[in-house]
């Protein structure tokens, strides 16, 4: 059951997180900020964060170039969170059934919140033309009252009224085994959906050694980090009792860092170091001596 100040604080924040992605920008309007303080209000900050970490790969390479509106992944994250921890819901499924269809639903609430914001826009050039900086300043703030109730009112709403809605699709999802296992693949795929997006914009074909550079080194350092944590684990065991268990454990993390680092990483790292000296050497051009130089040598001044 969510709690009637948990629907204020939630709807109060989703009236300022879309204010501040356009003014602040201090990236509290994010999908994965917005799961971190549904997490915190709700009480379940895992899957606050799983959510909107989710949520936050899905638009993370669509840009809202000019006027162009995008799904509200963030008030997918405040609603399908809030959801989650309140009924129980999957974080899986809540991302699949709840999460992206409320964040392409609330497109059009975007674009209602754009245009009505226009009224205002017109009366800052009427006060503009008249010398009237009240005016101005008057009607520049009134115009943050539609694009907080574009995020505000579909929030307030949906957690206020839609919770036994939610519950009945979720639970007819459910019944239908073959229909929760297909949502929930999808829900895994959409962080690579985000991920493609990305790369499709990126100029890859002049920095591919970079993307090479970047998973090498983050293969590596997981299997790293991996070993890490055993061998954490092997010691605290060892700090209560040593038994034969904590013995075996240090030999495996102790072969994780001897073993687990495969060579191909190393290879990639060493290739994206070669091209990127290749391009460096690419762009220094070396002028030749004048004829007047007694010498021959190139000067530092002449390179």
């Amino acid at each position: 059951m969510i709690q009637w100040w948990q629907i204020l604080l939630l709807t109060l924040y989703s009236a300022y997180q879309i204010c501040d992605e356009l003014t602040i920008v201090s990236s509290a309007g994010s999908p994965v900020f917005a799961g971190f303080i549904t997490g915190l209000v709700m009480g379940d900050l895992k899957t606050g964060l799983y959510i909107g970490g989710a949520l936050q790969l899905v638009v993370l390479g669509v840009g809202t170039f000019g006027g162009a509106s995008r799904i509200d992944a963030t008030s997918g994250a405040v609603i399908a969170t809030a959801f989650s921890v309140a009924k129980g819901i999957d974080a899986e499924l809540a991302i699949s059934t709840i999460a992206v269809p409320v964040a392409a639903l609330l497109t059009y609430a975007d674009i209602l919140g754009r245009f009505s914001t226009t009224y205002f826009a017109h009366r800052v050039d009427a006060a503009v033309e008249r010398f009237d900086y009240k005016g101005i300043e008057r009607n520049y703030l009134l115009g943050a009252i539609p694009w907080a109730a574009s995020r505000a009112l579909p929030v307030l709403l949906a957690l206020a009224f839609g919770g036994d809605f939610v519950q009945a699709m979720v639970t007819a999802i459910d019944n239908v085994k073959w229909v929760a296992d297909g949502l929930t693949l999808a829900a895994r795929m959409l962080p690579g959906l985000g991920f493609a997006i990305l790369l499709h914009y990126l100029p890859l074909k002049r920095n591919l050694h970079y993307l090479g550079l970047g998973f090498a080194i983050t293969a590596i350092l997981t299997t790293v980090f991996g070993g890490l944590q055993t061998l954490s684990g092997a010691v605290g065991t060892l700090a209560g009792a040593y038994d034969e268990s904590a013995d075996a454990a240090i030999g495996f993390a102790s072969s994780a860092f001897d073993k687990g680092l495969p060579m191909i990483g190393v290879a990639i790292i060493g290739i994206a170091l070669a091209v990127l000296h290749y391009k460096n050497s690419q762009n220094v051009t070396v002028v030749a001596a004048p004829s007047n130089s007694e010498s021959g040598e190139i000067e530092d001044d002449e390179v």
